[in-house]
């Protein structure tokens, strides 16, 4: 079984190494299949008609589904992140449940030299992918945060309920992108090695059962974890501006 970071390709400039990593090309992987739906989306329903049908009615259903929960948890200022928010959703959900497909031999049941399984490692497994996403939701905070009080009105709310507090309160907003990073990975990684532990048993034991365990630990954690990141994301940004 292999759970580590498999490095692709490494290109030198100078003393300079430059990783492309299983995580990258399978990221760029989602991102790719995102944007030609995206485009076959826009080509289709170009010329929107007035009574929706087809694919224009599932496409004003998922926008308008996701502009209603936004707004539930932003309120006034939901119109402006609503496509944000939605995509960020999407990308993640969509990582989290590329473990399900096809990928570079990870799992191995019996010995890596007999018949074996694998899957893609899903991009959310990766601290690197987590963080990052974190580290976005963290500087929109501090950013819209400025944007909305002033400076001296996002340094005043540090200081709150009182001034002593303002190094737990500093420390509070560090800590929001690390416990969101943390949350989202060490669940779709848990998933993943649990999987990898089970693909490792004879092949007896896993008659009718890896479809239960993945609809789990891939499909229902993947959705899940997806949801609470973008809402928690949410409501920082919205706390920080009101």
């Amino acid at each position: 079984m292999d759970i580590g970071i498999h490095v692709a390709k490494v290109f030198k400039i100078g003393n300079v190494e430059i990783w492309i990593t299983e995580t990258m090309i399978n990221t760029w992987i989602i991102c790719g299949v995102l944007l030609f739906i995206a485009l076959l989306i826009n080509r289709s329903i170009k010329n929107p008609k007035k009574v929706p049908s087809g694919v224009q009615n599932v496409v004003e259903f998922v926008v308008d589904a996701g502009d209603n929960f936004i707004e539930s948890v932003m309120g006034k200022h939901a119109k402006q992140f609503s496509s944000f928010y939605i995509g960020m959703f999407l990308f993640i959900l969509i990582a989290n449940l590329s473990g399900l497909l096809p990928g570079p031999g990870m799992y191995f049941y019996g010995d890596p030299n007999g018949p074996w399984i694998d899957f893609m490692r899903p991009p959310t497994a990766d601290i690197a992918t987590t963080f990052a996403l974190a580290l976005i939701t963290f500087f929109m905070t501090q950013g819209f945060g400025m944007m909305s009080k002033g400076l001296g009105g996002w340094a005043k709310d540090l200081t709150e309920p009182m001034w002593p507090l303002t190094p737990l309160n500093v420390i509070g907003e560090i800590a929001n992108p690390i416990s969101l990073s943390f949350r989202l990975f060490g669940n779709i990684l848990g998933g993943t090695i649990i999987m990898g532990l089970y693909y490792n048993l004879p092949w007896f034991l896993m008659l009718g059962i890896p479809s239960a365990l993945h609809g789990y630990f891939d499909v229902f954690a993947g959705v899940l974890q997806a949801f609470i990141f973008v809402m928690l994301s949410m409501t920082f940004v919205s706390s920080a501006m009101d």
